[in-house]
């Protein structure tokens, strides 16, 4: 049975984190001086069973709900019951992660590092990469697209519940529409990956279905991104960036609705193909 780790609201500080305002002039005049508060960053250590396994920059809130989503979209576990526990500590501005996830998904992991470690030098090191830049990835069932009106205002609404950056920018989101038109969940980080990986963390923990809804991206919609989506078991994904040509051959070839949200036009949907 696995733990349910506690879940931070929308834009909820993890414990020890603080808001710091940092002093600045201004280059024309340094007379004018200011204040600012900026967004924090940590290094995230990520160990599967005492075992490390991946170290990485992310913003200090919501980061159980990173560890689980980071788990389930890098296929590290085939579902959040496979996580047994986690338990986060910080030391100053680090952040370590001890993960305990089934014998099975384990045993999985050590067989991937295995064979990554088996190709390096031999010449074969950019398969294995390749391998992971173009997985294999299961098929979505159809879904309807979300009505066009659950997407009006969508700009202005995500902006209100973005409260870590509106007090210090530089953040992405990833946030959950559900089935009724309403941002339920919003996740924050320096980096978008890692905000989707948090949003997924949150909706598995609370049992919430991610194909009841849709999910919107602040950031650009590249390829790994859909990959996450697909993974997370998403219906919808909103993009207020343009996607990458290839991300919306990935979408529309894996059966994810793909929309990008332009700043002044109308919702375009580039998945399914028109």
């Amino acid at each position: 049975m696995s733990r349910r780790v506690p879940i931070l609201a929308p834009g909820e500080p993890s414990p020890g984190q603080t808001e710091e305002a940092y002093a600045f002039v201004e280059l024309d005049d340094p007379a004018l001086r200011g204040s600012a508060i900026l967004a924090e960053e940590c290094a995230l250590a990520i160990a599967y069973n005492g075992i490390s396994h991946a170290v990485m920059m992310v913003s200090p809130s919501a980061i159980e709900d990173f560890v689980i989503g980071f788990s389930l979209s890098s296929a590290v576990v085939a579902s959040v019951e496979e996580i047994f526990d986690v338990r986060v500590t910080r030391s100053g501005d680090t952040l370590n992660a001890e993960v305990q996830i089934a014998n099975r998904a384990f045993w999985a992991l050590k067989q991937q590092r295995r064979q990554l470690a088996g190709t390096s030098g031999c010449g074969l090191c950019g398969v294995a990469a390749l391998e992971q830049a173009l997985p294999q990835l299961r098929i979505l069932p159809p879904s309807p697209l979300p009505p066009a009106a659950h997407l009006r205002d969508l700009r202005t609404r995500i902006a209100g519940v973005q409260s870590l950056a509106r007090h210090s920018g530089a953040l992405h989101a990833a946030l959950f529409v559900d089935a009724s038109g309403e941002i339920v969940l919003c996740r924050e980080d320096i980096g978008r990956h890692n905000a989707l990986d948090k949003l997924i963390g949150a909706l598995r923990q609370q049992g919430r279905s991610a194909r009841q809804g849709f999910v919107v991206i602040t950031s650009r919609c590249s390829l790994e991104l859909i990959h996450k989506a697909v993974r997370g078991e998403f219906a919808t994904l909103v993009s207020l960036s343009a996607p990458t040509s290839l991300s919306v051959r990935w979408a529309r070839e894996h059966g994810l609705n793909l929309i990008h949200l332009p700043h002044q036009s109308a919702p375009r949907v580039y998945s399914p193909a028109c």
